[in-house]
């Protein structure tokens, strides 16, 4: 088989209206993006590793770790999240592009293998395990074709698709009754979608600082989750709503 190039992209940027700053905060002795990168770059199915962010203040601070960790960055618009993303990944010209964000510390890098092999071995448009929402909130894998990724960016218009990457491939995708792509989801071994390893609020930091120190920053997603449902006295953040900023994106646009 010729051989294909695979390159991962991550989010990462300072704003955040619920946890300002929120990549650069500590978790132990290193920021959430130090963590988040390191796992990142784990994956063995990707050739390269490239960090989107924005020209906001401060974002020089995210590319200073992104070059520590070995990775490349990005700088591109802050609102129009789909142009950043697919100006950040032209420039590498690869076949397939695997989307994950930076406020996800403890991304498995088996988990994304295993997303990219379904993707290239079906040769889906596009594959992810968050079409049925299963894994964890913060193990969200996406992968699919450049090409997809070149038909979502010229053809999305309204204002959540441009935000957020993937709604356009979501709602043409087979997956979802749509025509325009071929998808596939990646099964979970169970229904794990309570437990959060993602970092939109207080309450979510304090969760993951608590798992890293319980356990460190090498384990695979499976053993996060065990240790979390075992102790659900330490789940402070269960009640915060499930991708809650592309939800208010929605809500915005409808109200408008």
């Amino acid at each position: 088989m010729e051989k294909v190039k695979t390159i991962a992209i991550t989010q990462a940027r300072v704003g955040s209206s619920r946890l300002p700053s929120k990549v650069l905060l500590p978790i132990g002795n290193q920021t959430l993006l130090d963590i988040h990168l390191k796992r990142l770059t784990m994956a063995q199915k990707v050739d390269q590793v490239v960090v989107a962010t924005t020209n906001e203040d401060r974002s020089d601070e995210i590319c200073i770790i992104a070059e520590r960790c070995g990775t490349i960055w990005f700088k591109g618009s802050l609102d129009d999240v789909l142009d950043r993303f697919y100006q950040a990944a032209i420039l590498h010209k690869p076949d397939w592009v695997v989307r994950v964000t930076s406020d996800c510390p403890l991304i498995d890098p088996e988990l994304v293998d295993a997303v990219v092999e379904l993707a290239i071995q079906h040769d889906y448009d596009y594959c992810s395990n968050v079409l049925v929402q299963d894994f964890p909130d913060g193990q969200d894998i996406e992968v699919f074709k450049m090409s997809t990724l070149e038909k979502a960016w010229n053809e999305a218009v309204k204002r959540h698709e441009r935000e957020h990457v993937t709604p356009y491939i979501w709602s043409n995708c087979d997956f979802n009754g749509g025509e325009l792509f071929t998808s596939a989801d990646l099964p979970s071994p169970g229904n794990y979608n309570a437990i959060r390893m993602t970092v939109d609020e207080a309450a979510d930091l304090e969760v993951m600082t608590w798992l890293v120190e319980a356990l460190g920053i090498d384990k695979p997603w499976f053993e996060y989750t065990q240790y979390l449902i075992a102790h659900p006295e330490r789940a402070i953040n269960s009640n915060i709503i499930r991708n809650e900023g592309y939800l208010k994106s929605l809500k915005n646009e409808k109200d408008e």
